[in-house]
């Protein structure tokens, strides 16, 4: 049997000013110092916090992650952030495909997949997002489309060491609604066995696949103890580092 290590990461999502996030990132890796839970941790603040956030916290046993990526290194792109920019700053993963950029930004799974591509070029861990509505799941379409947009998302060259896949059921992120374990267990044994036609068994055995729905301290160590759930990826639980931290010593 593979023994993945679990991570655990923070979307801070469009939250926090620089004291904020800079007290939030230092309480984590204070904490990262004097203790080690068994899982690796990061946090993906917004844009504005990265650089600040990742000298903040340098030398420490947290990672830095971008929110989103753009699929070109450079050019006329307003607004956008690159791959290498993010690793420029010392940021060594980037979420993309999250379900609020597809929805909010109309990404489609070739969107996403750029972005993914373009991530791992820049030598970081592409962090890829999938994940049904509500509507899908009472259609009893929930299988089918994460195969769906497993197959569309994933970059070539994608492997255990440069691609984490994280499960989002949209319909539980910032509901207070969570998968059961059941469910989630289900949905992660599925997006492992599509992982083993796309990237072969070896490789499906050791790629981490996180669970991104309403993950909190009361719940988190029942979720985590699924077999196919190998961390989480925490939105409101993560702007706190009580609950972050608890969450992590769920592992």
């Amino acid at each position: 049997m593979t023994t993945r290590r679990k991570l655990i990461a923070g979307n801070w999502k469009m939250n926090g000013l620089k004291a904020d996030g800079l007290a939030l990132a230092k309480g984590i890796a204070d904490k990262l110092a004097s203790a080690s839970p068994n899982c690796d941790m990061l946090v993906c603040p917004p844009f504005t916090l990265v650089a600040p956030v990742a000298e903040a916290v340098a030398g420490s046993k947290l990672a830095v992650g971008g929110q989103d990526c753009h699929a070109k290194t450079s050019g006329a792109h307003t607004g956008d952030t690159s791959p290498a920019m993010l690793a420029d700053l010392g940021c060594k993963y980037a979420i993309v495909g999250h379900s609020e950029r597809r929805t909010d930004h109309a990404e489609t799974d070739a969107v996403v997949k750029a972005k993914a591509a373009a991530a791992l070029s820049a030598g970081l861990i592409a962090i890829v997002c999938i994940g049904e509505t509500l509507a899908q799941r009472d259609a009893g379409q929930t299988i089918e489309v994460n195969r769906s947009q497993l197959n569309g998302s994933l970059p070539e060259g994608a492997d255990a060491a440069n691609t984490v896949i994280a499960y989002e059921p949209v319909w539980a992120i910032g509901t207070g609604r969570v998968a059961t374990p059941a469910q989630a267990q289900e949905v992660h044994a599925a997006i492992r066995a599509e992982l083993v036609k796309l990237v072969g068994a070896e490789q499906a055995g050791k790629m981490r696949i996180l669970y991104g729905g309403s993950m909190k301290p009361d719940n988190a160590k029942e979720l985590l103890a699924l077999p196919d759930v190998d961390g989480g990826l925490i939105g409101g639980a993560a702007l706190k580092v009580a609950d972050f931290w608890a969450i992590a010593e769920s592992c």
